[in-house]
């Protein structure tokens, strides 16, 4: 009986990573329900954008490994701390309702009841505490830039729902996640773990920051049926529907280029081309963002009505697990 519960349990864990959502005919226990609070399906994007930095700096001189894991750790709850705040301040504004898109993809943590208001405070404080305490230990091992990384990826992260800024409903949401996840993240680890930063790191941290874009800008699309009456104005309701998806398409042929520029000036080793295999799954993506999506979702799609976020994601997915591969690749001949 206990291995029953115990494979229920990881096929429900699993489903949660996968899709967002709790399985539909699963048992919701702890882990379950705060893997879906949480947003645990899209930190593996966090986790590349830490692994990026990790393997450029294999083999530098000054690489402390205790800062490296630090660093990883710290900005992984970073991005948790982010997904449980724009829950709570889109829920304060009224944007999130049991209506719009972020209660229909996947259930609202307080909305749907998950946990209260006064839990996701709670978690949200405690998340940010320990943040707090991983910067303090990585500030006094490397000094205030570690600090100007992580204040200026927290102002960012509140500023894109929170008022008075609220970034999100400016046009302003998209450019801030391609600093968070591109150049704050993979600059920032990359100097906890060796010291110092230069300019081929920050050319490095392009591609990939572009890339996660990709999936804001797909689902900023998805909503802007939802997002326009309500005067939020994100990059995709200000260009409109098909200016934005030709946009996207345009992102993910950028993240291709910079790879190839940033090979070409050395900022990464020539492996990194191996990213080339993921075309293939983009060439599959490219006629679906240039339709527009179903009027109904395919059977069992677990994010509806959510499209082209999906559609971004499986690209970012294999792209930037070859990105990885490639740098891994790297790191492995430069050691040897």
């Amino acid at each position: 009986m206990s291995d029953v519960k115990s494979r229920s349990r990881l096929s429900s864990w699993t489903y949660a990573l996968r899709t967002t959502n709790p399985p539909p005919d699963g048992p919701v226990d702890l882990v379950t329900r705060w893997l879906v609070v949480t947003r645990a399906a899209v930190l593996p994007m966090t986790l590349v954008s830490g692994l990026v930095a990790a393997l450029l700096a294999v083999g530098e001189p000054g690489l402390d490994w205790r800062w490296l894991v630090l660093a990883l750790i710290g900005i992984t709850l970073a991005h948790v701390a982010n997904n449980l705040m724009n829950d709570l301040f889109d829920t304060q504004v009224g944007t999130d309702s049991t209506t719009y898109p972020r209660a229909l993809y996947a259930p609202h943590p307080v909305l749907s009841g998950l946990v209260s208001r006064k839990t996701l405070l709670v978690s949200i404080l405690l998340v940010n505490l320990a943040d707090l305490a991983i910067l303090l230990v990585l500030t006094a091992a490397r000094g205030w830039p570690v600090l100007a990384f992580a204040l200026a990826g927290f102002v960012l992260s509140v500023a894109y729902t929170a008022p008075p800024l609220r970034l999100k409903k400016h046009g302003l949401g998209e450019p801030d996640v391609f600093v968070v996840w591109g150049p704050l993240m993979v600059c920032g680890t990359y100097y906890s773990a060796v010291g110092t930063v230069g300019w081929d790191i920050v050319l490095a941290s392009l591609p990939y920051g572009l890339l996660c874009t990709t999936v804001l800008m797909g689902k900023h699309i998805d909503k802007i049926p939802f997002d326009a009456p309500l005067g939020i104005h994100t990059l995709p309701v200000i260009l409109g529907d098909r200016r934005a998806r030709a946009a996207t398409l345009a992102m993910m042929v950028g993240f291709y280029i910079l790879v190839a520029v940033a090979v070409a000036l050395g900022a990464m080793p020539w492996p990194a081309l191996i990213v080339v295999l993921a075309i293939p799954r983009l060439w599959k993506v490219w006629p679906r963002f240039r339709r527009p999506p179903p009027d109904e979702p395919p059977p069992d799609y677990p994010v509806w009505p959510l499209w082209y976020a999906a559609l971004a994601w499986l690209h970012v997915r294999q792209a930037g697990a070859l990105l990885v591969l490639g740098l891994a690749i790297g790191a492995v001949l430069e050691v040897v």
